[in-house]
């Protein structure tokens, strides 16, 4: 089946996802701002569209949809991954608010835009609690995508925002040149660190070891493809988070994620320590090597 399709985000995801998406199906792209290509429409046209797929990062989520949203009955595919911060809400929390969960659906896995872009062998998880939403957007995937369903949306949520803060540490790890053994075990704990977080709001353990939770973590968790890793080079290199933020000029959600699981983590009183850590280094100036000393023990 075709669909009528609209990718909200015209940034390297959203055009990653066009891209695919049309291969199939008849797909348009907006944003914020006018992009000069041919598919670019203006955001009130892009509603018009059956089905929607938004790339919007996730602190500015609650603000698109109070701004934009018109609620047509469309079915919804979110391609963003983070947890807001000064809420702590979860995105199919505030998605929620908005139009009901049966036409929402969440997009996770190993994917960098890049390689999505190239049409390269990719896999990917849709999750939703209804199976007809999730199998939509699946079988709307091109030849070049294999698509799988779940209903487990918090484990789709936690793991693919928990990880992009695993993958600031790897960066730290391997900025400071701590070897593989380290990195290895780095990121096997934050496997562990990331499924206990999930379960305490009602995740599925396997989803942590499906595509969207383990095939994620190791993807951006070793490449700097990787936003968040390169952030981890940087703070091993000894600069300052504005600095490099500004240097990549793209958004991280690793970094205010980071910030959302402190609280969260403080608040209901959650053993974190790798997210803690990367909470010190980034926000608090902590030296990595001392972060580093301090997981040791």
């Amino acid at each position: 089946m075709t669909l009528d399709m609209a990718i909200i985000g015209a940034g390297k995801w959203g055009s990653a996802l066009a891209h695919a998406f049309s291969q199939k199906n008849r797909v348009c792209i907006t944003s914020r701002q006018t992009r000069e290509r041919p598919d670019f429409v203006s955001m009130q046209e892009a509603l018009k569209r059956e089905y929607l797929v938004v790339a919007v990062p996730a602190q500015h989520v609650r603000a698109w949809l109070s701004e934009h949203f018109v609620d047509r009955g469309q079915k919804l595919l979110v391609a963003a991954k983070g947890i807001e911060t000064e809420t702590g809400a979860f995105l199919n929390e505030i998605y929620a608010e908005h139009l009901p969960p049966e036409r929402l659906a969440f997009l996770s896995g190993p994917s960098f835009a890049k390689e999505v872009m190239a049409s390269l062998p990719t896999a990917l998880v849709v999750s939703s609690v209804s199976e007809e939403t999730a199998r939509c957007f699946s079988d709307a995937f091109p030849d070049f995508i294999k698509g799988y369903i779940s209903d487990d949306v918090i484990g789709a949520e936690v793991s693919g925002a928990y990880k992009n803060v695993i993958a600031i540490a790897a960066g730290v790890c391997d900025g400071l040149q701590l070897g593989n053994n380290a990195r290895a075990a780095l990121v096997s704990r934050g496997l562990v660190e990331m499924t206990r977080f999930g379960l305490r709001f009602g995740a599925k353990e396997e989803s942590f070891l499906s595509l969207g939770g383990a095939g994620d973590l190791f993807l951006t968790a070793s490449s700097p493809l990787s936003r968040n890793y390169r952030i981890g080079l940087g703070i091993a290199e000894g600069k300052r988070l504005d600095a490099i933020l500004e240097a990549l000029g793209e958004v991280a959600e690793g970094v205010p994620t980071t910030a959302a699981l402190y609280r969260i983590a403080k608040a209901q009183e959650i053993y974190l320590p790798i997210a803690r850590e990367v909470y010190a280094m980034l926000f608090e100036g902590k030296a990595p090597l001392q972060s580093v000393s301090d997981l040791m023990r």
